[in-house]
């Protein structure tokens, strides 16, 4: 196993971290101070809590899951022994470099570098590095101890063995990593993403339907089966004749727009974001937040039980 440090310990950081403990990883953690740490323990026990509480494992387990991660607010302490280091920091472009020539000063040549960004080219951000080979981009999805997939993106210069170990190390952590061809803003999920968001968006400025049947659209038809078969593999089991000869009339119709729609740039302007301000497409009290976060969150666990029951 390789020896992890994760650096960010915000949303995704523990998160990810949690899921590589529960694979069996010792691993270290850097928050930027002592307020960064409390607030990532304090989210690890609840996630703790919910997956005990829904039989992922018992409660001995979920200590020992807790052991394996260790916090420091030392950059230096957090790399000291470090293999692989996971780069989970705010998207700022600078800020991300800033850290990699940091990094490069204190680790040796051999120890990859990788950034969790999810939407800037690994050649972009590796454009400073003194050894862009050794680095590259592994996407991981919110949530990260729940969503088995990550986007693994070569750089320009990334050498062979660093896309090896790092496929490596996450198979090993039960993830479901891809592996691109070549480098995309967006990589291939938010590019898959944006494309339904943007439709979305056009047909609630066309006042096509309202906001809660665009969303039902998707829930009750491709939603229930994407999960078992993705667009490509849904259009083989549906014929592709038919896929093709829709595709060629259609795609005319489809929304082409190159900017948030209408509707989202209003939101913006007024200030109203969703669930972090109570607002927005949909109004969010407390209790709507909790209940709809908590229904995604069971739904996601029981994809996850299903994949590990098929997998045993």
């Amino acid at each position: 196993m390789e020896k992890l440090t994760i650096l960010g310990a915000g949303t995704m950081g523990h998160s990810i971290a949690l899921s590589a403990a529960w694979s069996g990883y010792m691993l270290t953690v850097y928050g930027i101070n002592e307020q960064d740490l409390a607030n990532a323990n304090k989210g690890l026990a609840q996630k703790l809590i919910v997956m005990t509480d829904n039989g992922l494992f018992d409660g001995n387990e979920a200590q020992e899951i807790r052991s394996r991660i260790r916090f420091t607010t030392s950059l230096e302490d957090a790399i000291q022994h470090a293999t692989f280091i996971l780069e989970v920091v705010p998207e700022n472009l600078q800020l991300k470099r800033e850290l990699y020539k940091q990094l490069e000063g204190l680790a040796d040549p051999s120890v990859i570098i990788a950034s969790n960004t999810s939407g800037f080219k690994p050649s972009l951000l590796a454009e400073e590095m003194a050894h862009p080979g050794r680095f590259i981009v592994a996407h991981f999805w919110n949530p990260g101890h729940l969503i088995p997939l990550v986007e693994v993106v070569n750089g320009e210069q990334t050498e062979v063995e660093t896309t090896e170990r790092t496929m490596a190390l996450l198979k090993l952590m039960n993830k479901k990593p891809i592996l691109l061809n070549k480098e995309l803003p967006g990589f291939i999920g938010n590019r898959l993403q944006y494309a339904l968001f943007r439709e979305a968006q056009a047909l609630l400025d066309a006042d096509a339907a309202s906001k809660e049947d665009i969303d039902a659209a998707v829930t009750y038809s491709i939603g229930r089966r994407l999960p078992v078969t993705g667009p490509l593999m849904t259009a083989d089991m549906g014929g592709l004749d038919v896929f093709s000869a829709i595709s060629n009339y259609l795609f005319e119709e489809l929304a082409d727009d190159q900017r948030s729609g209408k509707v989202l740039s209003e939101l913006v302007e007024q200030q109203k974001l969703g669930d972090k301000t109570g607002e927005g497409f949909y109004n969010w009290e407390p209790e709507v937040s909790e209940g709809i976060n908590r229904k995604r969150e069971q739904t996601l666990i029981q994809f996850l039980k299903n994949d590990l029951e098929q997998e045993g």
